[in-house]
C-alpha cells in the first residue's frame, strides 16, 4: 500500500514527535494511528570547478549564512521520488509545488503536492497539502478529506532549523544538528553545485535517516536537489527547479488549507 512521502521537514517530524515511520493512510485511520514521515539513483558526474576560487565547505557554508541573513520567501516546483531497496526501484513519483516564507521570527512552508504515481510516466492528479505554521505541521489528503496534525511543542525551534534546509537555513545552524561535510562539487540540469553530506547528530534522527545528502546552488546558496537515505537503504529524491528566492509576495492564501465543512482532523499520539 502507497505511503505518504513528505519533505524533509515532515520526516524529521517523525522522529521528533516519537511517530512510527512506517504507516499509511489506512494506519492513520486505525485505533493506534502512526504516519509515514518519510527517488531514482543519482546519476550526475562530477565536473572540475569552473571558479578561480577553490570550494570548500567553509566557502558554501558562508554562502548559505549569507542568503539565510536575507531570506524572505522561496518558492519551487518539486519532484520526490521515492526509492525501495527490496524491489530496487522507484515505486512513488509526487510532483507539485512548495513555498516557504519569513515574517518576523516565524517561518512558514507549504508543500502542494498535485500528481502522484508508481513512476513519472504513470502521475496523475491526486492532490495532498503539507503545511508548517504556528508550530504545527498539517497534512491534508483531499481524496479522503481528512488532515493529519502534528503539534511540535517543545521541539517547534529545533524543527524550523530542518524545515529551511536548504532553502534559507544557514550554515550554522547546519553544523548546529548535523556533521557536515563537503562531498565535491557535481553539476545538476547544468548548474554547478557543491555536494553536501549530512550526518545527523540526533539519534531520533538518525533512527529515520541515517544520511542527508544537499546539492547546493553555487551561485544562489540554496538546495536544488536533496536525497535522504533511510537506515535499510530506502531513499528519496528531492529534485527542485523553477526557484525563486525573495522574489514577488507569496499570497497569504498560500499558507492556508482548503479544507471543507466535512473534513476530520485526526492527531496521532506519540
Amino acid at each position: 500500500m502507497k505511503t505518504l512521502s513528505l519533505t524533509v521537514a515532515v520526516a524529521i517530524v517523525s522522529s521528533f514527535c516519537g511517530v512510527s515511520p512506517t504507516s499509511t493512510a489506512d494506519d492513520l485511520r486505525s485505533a493506534t494511528p502512526s504516519f509515514d514521515c518519510s527517488f531514482f539513483h543519482d546519476a550526475t558526474a562530477s565536473i572540475p570547478q569552473k571558479s578561480a576560487d577553490p570550494v570548500t565547505l567553509e566557502t558554501v557554508l558562508k554562502k548559505m549564512d549569507a542568503v539565510a541573513a536575507n531570506f524572505r520567501t522561496t518558492q519551487a516546483e518539486f519532484e520526490w521520488d521515492n526509492y525501495q531497496k527490496v524491489i530496487d526501484e522507484v515505486d512513488d513519483v509526487e510532483t507539485g509545488n512548495i513555498y516557504y516564507r519569513r515574517s518576523g521570527k516565524e517561518v512558514e512552508m507549504m508543500a502542494e503536492v498535485k500528481k502522484a504515481g508508481a513512476s513519472p510516466n504513470s502521475i496523475k492528479p491526486d492532490e495532498k497539502y503539507i503545511l508548517f505554521s504556528g508550530g504545527k505541521v498539517r497534512v491534508y489528503e483531499k481524496k479522503i478529506d481528512q488532515v493529519t496534525e502534528f503539534d511540535l511543542g517543545k521541539n517547534r525551534s529545533d524543527l524550523e532549523g530542518y524545515i529551511v534546509l536548504g532553502f534559507g537555513g544557514s550554515g550554522q545552524d547546519l553544523q548546529k544538528a548535523f556533521d557536515v561535510t563537503y562531498a565535491g562539487p557535481e553539476t545538476i540540469n547544468g548548474m554547478a553545485t557543491a555536494k553536501l553530506q549530512l550526518i545527523p547528530k540526533s539519534e531520533r534522527v538518525k533512527n529515520t535517516y541515517k544520511q542527508i545528502l544537499l546539492w547546493i546552488d553555487l551561485e544562489r546558496g540554496i538546495s536544488v536537489q536533496q536525497q535522504l537515505i533511510q537506515p535499510q537503504g530506502d531513499y528519496r529524491l528531492a529534485k527542485y527547479s523553477s526557484i525563486q528566492v525573495n522574489g514577488k509576495r507569496i499570497p497569504d492564501d498560500v499558507f492556508r488549507l482548503k479544507t471543507t465543512s466535512k473534513t476530520q482532523t485526526i492527531v496521532p499520539r506519540g
